[in-house]
């Protein structure tokens, strides 16, 4: 029996990949983990190897053609099997007149036939899509497209409400928006079918409009698809995937001005697109495209108009909560109901970081093309005293406490419709620097709507900051099912009592912050709490790591 070859998973994050190159061709003779084609995403490219021995059978997803995760993309036929790798694709219906002169010349001209167009037939489904692992429903709030909108693949369709996050959703496949079944306002359960994307036949990105259909007297030969020149405006040598580079081509974007924040500088999806979106028009290419009929370009070339700003309440007006709002109260109630919150709280002389930082922090923008915060140090110390205290990194399960196995890290955003925790994932393992970018694009992600399921889901300790707002301290509440939550306070300068060695006392000024561990009394007792808040504070005010 033929054995199927899917799109494998390149990271928890990566939801699709391109498929770039072919290393075998229909016929072939593989050996199992031998390299059978190769791959790229917006984190990685690599060459997938064949999952067993065999022959090389139908090739169903051709190069340059973004699939999902977990979509066929050709058979291996085992060594023992009787069946043959079949032939090439038959023409479609439209080609079944061309004469014999012709077939003879495309078979010349063309080493692997492109993919046909997808025919019209019943449309695809969007569905709700699973916006974290305990997401079991989510809101309609906006429809960014009307019923007969034409939509690339990809591009946002709609807006959903959840407890954990807001997000665009975008089209599943190309086509036209025939039908909404969703209205906006309305809560269904995950997988609902809230739209169908269908009503034309839309041919492949990667491949040219099929010619006009020639006469049995006119043979036409079928001419290969040109690869594109390399250019300054697609970043050649630059880390970016096809995909990227396929959408810096089309809008004429040169990517040597794009700073990635993927693995090793990597430009990403995200990146491209977040500069699309908040670009000027971009200038004309030196050397101008032929002369044809613009096609609609797979991503938005302009900034999206802002929001209009919403309407104050007025005096005595009943407002109901949002959705957002509606869940983040629900689960609040809960936390409270579940653990028995208590709080401690430990003023730490920042005065060491604060110099720090205000030496470092143009070199270090300059150097790494992020701004130095406070956050990263305030992160890393508290990475570093959860390493030595594990227990306020655990969590309650049943009648039993799971020490988990990875730090992940949760940073509370505060955004203009409520509040979002997006996850810095495997924290101990990043550097600082690492931890400074997680923090800068996680919070970018957040308030621009472009966060995915998995980058709010697995946190196991949280950090919140509600000194931006001139507070000294606060009194938080644990996220579930954690055990603890670091309250930020304010930064100020007081005056402090200071102690030489010889136990002589001087008045000085000094650059102080409060810090408040709410914490699970059912798991931590107020000992573990205190040599938690006493290791986060020595790191903190005897600092001395690289910070890169």
């Amino acid at each position: 029996m033929p054995i199927d070859v899917v799109m494998p998973q390149m990271g928890e994050s990566i939801t699709e990949g391109t498929l770039t190159k072919w290393l075998k061709k229909p016929g072939d003779t593989v050996a199992r983990d031998e390299p059978l084609f190769e791959i790229s995403t917006d984190k990685v490219d690599a060459e997938i190897p064949s999952p067993a021995a065999g022959t090389l059978g139908e090739i169903k997803v051709q190069e340059g053609a973004t699939v999902s995760v977990g979509t066929v993309v050709c058979a291996i036929n085992d060594s023992g099997s009787a069946e043959a790798a079949p032939p090439a694709p038959a023409a479609n219906e439209a080609a079944q007149t061309v004469t014999p002169a012709a077939v003879a010349t495309a078979a010349s001209d063309q080493a692997v036939p492109p993919p046909a167009p997808e025919a019209s037939g019943p449309g695809t489904e969007v569905l709700m899509p699973q916006m974290g692992e305990s997401i079991t429903e989510g809101t309609l709030t906006k429809w960014l497209k009307k019923v007969g909108d034409t939509v690339a693949r990809d591009e946002p369709i709609f807006e959903i409400s959840t407890d954990k996050v807001d997000a665009e959703i975008p089209s599943p496949s190309a086509g036209v928006l025939s039908e909404i079944r969703v209205q906006e306002g309305q809560t269904v359960t995950v997988s609902a079918v809230v739209a169908v994307i269908g009503g034309g036949t839309t041919a492949p990105a990667s491949t040219p409009k099929a010619a006009a259909v020639p006469t049995p007297s006119t043979p036409a030969p079928i001419a290969p698809v040109p690869a594109p020149a390399p250019s300054a405006a697609t970043g050649e040598g630059l880390r970016s995937s096809p995909l990227v580079r396929k959408i810096a081509a089309e809008n004429n974007v040169d990517l040597r001005g794009i700073q990635g924040t993927g693995a090793s500088g990597r430009i990403t999806k995200q990146d491209i697109l977040g500069h699309l979106e908040g670009a000027p028009t971009p200038a004309p290419a030196v050397s101008p495209a032929p002369t044809a009929a613009p096609s609609a370009p797979t991503a938005p070339a302009a900034a999206k108009a802002a929001p209009a700003p919403t309407a104050a309440p007025l005096p005595g007006e009943l407002v109901p909560l949002s959705k957002m709002r509606s869940i983040i109260a629900k689960r609040m109630v809960e936390s409270k109901a579940t653990s028995p919150h208590v709080h401690t709280v430990f003023k730490v002389d920042m005065t060491r970081i604060v110099k720090l930082r205000e030496k470092e922090k143009n070199k270090y923008e300059q150097r790494n093309g992020v701004k130095l915060t406070y956050m990263p140090f305030i992160t890393r110390a508290a990475v570093q005293a959860l390493r030595k205290h594990p227990i306020v990194n655990a969590s309650m399960q049943g009648e039993s406490i799971l020490y988990n196995k990875n730090i992940n890290v949760g940073i509370a955003v505060a955004l203009e419709w409520g509040l979002i925790v997006p996850v810095i994932k495997q924290a101990e393992e990043k550097s600082f620097l690492g931890i400074a970018r997680a923090v800068v694009d996680l919070a970018d992600r957040a308030r621009s709507k472009k966060l995915a399921p998995d980058d709010v889901a697995g946190g196991t300790f949280t950090l919140t900051n509600s000194g931006i707002f001139g507070e000294q301290f606060g009194m938080p509440i644990i996220a579930q099912p954690q055990s603890a939550i670091l309250g930020i306070g304010g930064l100020n300068k007081e005056a402090v009592v200071l102690t030489d060695k010889d136990g002589q006392d001087t008045i000085a000024i000094r650059s102080i912050q409060h810090f408040t561990l709410g914490f699970d009394h059912r798991i931590i007792d107020g000992a573990d709490a205190g040599k938690f808040m006493s290791e986060f504070k020595a790191y903190l005010e005897t600092w001395s790591e690289d910070i890169g």
